[in-house]
């Protein structure tokens, strides 16, 4: 395992040991739409409302009586809310943290939900095992896109979706259209949705401070601002400046081939 991904690692179980609190449920950036939210959620949804809305608009696609894998699930709110709102036969959620995948498992529960401890350079499934495969901000910890993109591609049943987002340096975005080009799937739709994003961090930017005030252990704090994206800090500074950007993609695995004759 790479350098990278080790840190990545040791990170994520940290947080996993040191924050367990139950109510944090996401990671992700959010994305907040140009006009007013016309999504309807529970309100024990409501305070997560733009991580939500993020895996709303990546995952575009019909995912009812599917089975459905989440690689980078972190703390797990994307499978409870996808087992819960989108209809899919089952939702695996796949982490490299062991105790994000045990808090994961005790809080975040679901119909057809569960999580599995595992790398995304070596999915342990198998072939064909899923119709849809999510992955939302995590592909920038891997250090190995392609190899990561092979095993989406592997475990895809013919005609399979694959729904993607993640944050990149803007100097990088060519790299990844072209990885993402390059996978064995067709690309459906592909789309920078860096605006939306700025929104989300910006409006969600006092209630975040609030949280890490209440819920993260003080002496993380100066490491945590950035990592939340708060106003000000490196990546949401990035974005508004556009040495940041943001990319959703929707890849379709090749079909069946027909029969022979």
């Amino acid at each position: 395992m790479s350098a990278r991904r080790l840190v990545w690692r040791a990170c994520y179980e940290l947080l996993a040991a040191r924050v367990r609190e139950p109510r944090w449920a996401f990671m992700d950036y959010g994305y907040a739409p140009p006009g007013p939210p016309v999504l309807e959620l529970e309100p024990r949804d409501e305070a997560d409302r733009l991580c939500i809305q993020l895996y709303e608009h990546v995952v575009a696609g019909d995912l009812r009586g599917r089975d459905v894998l989440e690689v980078g699930s972190g703390r797990g709110g994307g499978v409870s809310y996808l087992s819960r709102y989108r209809g899919p036969r089952s939702v695996v959620g796949l982490d490299l943290s062991a105790r994000a995948v045990a808090l994961s498992t005790r809080e975040r529960g679901g119909p057809g939900a569960s999580f599995v401890h595992g790398d995304a350079l070596a999915v342990p499934f198998p072939d064909d095992s899923f119709d849809a495969v999510v992955n939302v901000e995590s592909s920038h910890c891997y250090g190995d896109v392609p190899a990561f993109l092979a095993e989406v591609r592997r475990v895809l049943r013919p005609g399979g979706d694959f729904f993607f987002a993640d944050l990149r340096p803007a100097r990088q975005v060519e790299r990844l259209r072209a990885e993402l080009a390059a996978c064995g799937l067709r690309v459906h739709r592909e789309e920078d949705v860096s605006a939306g994003v700025l929104r989300a961090l910006e409006r969600d930017s006092e209630r975040k401070l609030g949280l890490i005030d209440a819920w993260i252990p003080r002496p993380l704090h100066p490491a945590f601002r950035p990592f939340a994206g708060i106003a000000g800090t490196r990546n949401h500074t990035g974005l508004r400046d556009g040495d940041q950007r943001y990319l959703s993609a929707w890849l379709v695995a090749p079909p069946q081939p027909a029969p022979a004759g």
